[in-house]
C-alpha cells in the first residue's frame, strides 16, 4: 500500500529553457535525476556529497552543478549511481519526514501549492508507515497539513 503514495510525478528544474534535473521525494530521501551529454563515457562523470553541499560534473571540467542543499543530509547513506545515462542521487534526509521544496537552495523552488501537496502526501506517507495494514492512499486533510516531522511527537526514527 505504501506504493500508492509514492511520488507520482518527478518535479522539473529547468533553467534558461533547459532542464536541468528533475527530482522528487519520500519520508526519508530525496532523488535527484540528471540527464547526462552523449558520448562521455560513465567513468569520467564524479559526484560529491557533502552534508549541505553537492557538486556533480565531468573530470577536468567546471562543475555542472555545485550547490547547498537545501537542508542536511546523511552523507554515509546517500549515493549516486548511472544507468541508461541518467545520474541518479539518492540524498538521505537527516531531518526524516522534513518537506522539502527543492534540493538545491533558490533553485527551482515548488510554489507554495505544490509544497503544500508535497507536505500533505509525506503525512499520508507517515501515517501508512506507523499503520501497516491501513490505507491512506486516498484520505485527504481539510485545512493545513501539519509538519510530517513534528506531528504528534513527531517521526518514528527507529
Amino acid at each position: 500500500m505504501a506504493e500508492k503514495l509514492a511520488p507520482e510525478k518527478r518535479h522539473s528544474f529547468v533553467h534558461n529553457g533547459q532542464e536541468v534535473f528533475e527530482w522528487d521525494q519520500t519520508l526519508d530521501e530525496v532523488n535527484m535525476y540528471i540527464n547526462l551529454p552523449p558520448n562521455v563515457l560513465s567513468k569520467q562523470f564524479y559526484c560529491k556529497i557533502q552534508s549541505k553541499h553537492v557538486e556533480v560534473g565531468i573530470k577536468g571540467n567546471p562543475p555542472y552543478l555545485n550547490h547547498e542543499l537545501t537542508s542536511p543530509v546523511k552523507t554515509d547513506s546517500s549515493f549516486w549511481t548511472i544507468e541508461d545515462d541518467i545520474m541518479h542521487l539518492t540524498l538521505q534526509k537527516r531531518d526524516k519526514g522534513q518537506t522539502w521544496s527543492s534540493p538545491i537552495v533558490g533553485q527551482g523552488q515548488l510554489d507554495p501549492y505544490a509544497t503544500d501537496l508535497e507536505q500533505k502526501r509525506l503525512m499520508l506517507q507517515r501515517f501508512q508507515e506507523e499503520n501497516p495494514g491501513f490505507d491512506f492512499s486516498q484520505a485527504q486533510f481539510s485545512g493545513a497539513c501539519p509538519d510530517p516531522r513534528t506531528f504528534m511527537g513527531g517521526v518514528r526514527t527507529g
